[in-house]
């Protein structure tokens, strides 16, 4: 299984499209750093223009922990829909290239095979958020220093420094646990799929589909707490004045459940497919 798993990331990190992601992600970071230069200012004054006529406000509110906000906001299509293509791609650029079949000559299993595939899309999925994290932290402090940050979540929320830092901070942690989920979600398509093209569509249709259903109230308490499409705004919960732990704990165990699932049936489908 190590031999597998090593070489599931030599595969992984010689294919050219891995790195076109990776520089993707810092493009819209830098996007997202040259626009708030440019024109943040006046968007804070939009937000705050009927406050500033009945409150004062020292400081700045355009600081790096409001960018790193904005930054995180990508965990809605950006970052999943980019993961979802690179992770895709470990299978179906093996279809393509008819190297599974030749895989399946060796003495290796087929379950064994595609766990592995699984355990190098998570950790290659941690490590993209490991790195957007530290990147985005590093970089929104050095342009716009730091200061207290600013939410709208149903009304204003204000947090300060050392708690923004801790909140956004946390938020990265939940948002890994829904793009490990999307992942994972994009290599049993292409179990299901083979073709690059067909999985990405389907992918992407999936996450639209995700974000749509996100807002809809489907007028039942466990679809509208525990059902996976329900799941992927936990991030979101660090922003709101009080952090509840309850249910970020259970959207976690949940979204883990939901993983696992789908990498099984992933692992199911293609331990019965007749490669050929």
């Amino acid at each position: 299984m190590k031999a597998l798993v090593a070489s599931e990331f030599y595969k992984l990190f010689k294919q050219g499209k891995t790195y076109y992601a990776l520089a993707a992600l810092f493009v819209i970071e830098m996007v997202i750093l040259v626009s708030a230069y440019y024109q943040g200012a006046t968007i804070i004054d939009i937000l705050l223009d009927n406050l500033k006529q009945s409150f004062y406000f020292e400081g700045t509110l355009l600081n790096g922990n409001l960018l790193v906000y904005l930054i995180l906001n990508s965990l809605w299509f950006n970052l999943p829909l980019i993961l979802m293509i690179v992770v895709s791609g470990m299978l179906t650029s093996e279809y393509k290239d008819r190297t599974v079949q030749a895989m399946m000559l060796q003495p290796v299993s087929k379950w064994q095979f595609m766990l592995s595939k699984y355990i190098v899309a998570i950790t290659f999925t941690v490590v993209v958020v490991v790195l957007m994290a530290l990147s985005a932290f590093i970089l929104s402090y050095a342009v716009f220093g730091t200061g207290d940050l600013i939410v709208y979540l149903n009304a204003l929320n204000f947090f300060e420094q050392t708690d923004a830092v801790y909140r956004l901070s946390y938020a990265f942690v939940s948002g890994a646990f829904s793009m490990v989920f999307f992942s994972v979600t994009s290599l049993t398509l292409a179990v299901f799929f083979k073709e690059a093209t067909k999985t990405w569509i389907v992918a992407a249709l999936f996450l639209i589909l995700s974000n749509v259903l996100l807002k809809i109230d489907f007028g039942n308490s466990f679809l509208n707490s525990l059902f996976f499409f329900k799941l992927n705004d936990t991030w979101q919960y660090f922003f709101y004045q009080d952090i509840d732990w309850v249910s970020i704990g259970v959207n976690s165990v949940m979204l883990v459940i939901y993983t696992l699932l789908f990498a099984g049936l992933g692992i199911y489908v293609f331990n019965k497919k007749d490669i050929g």
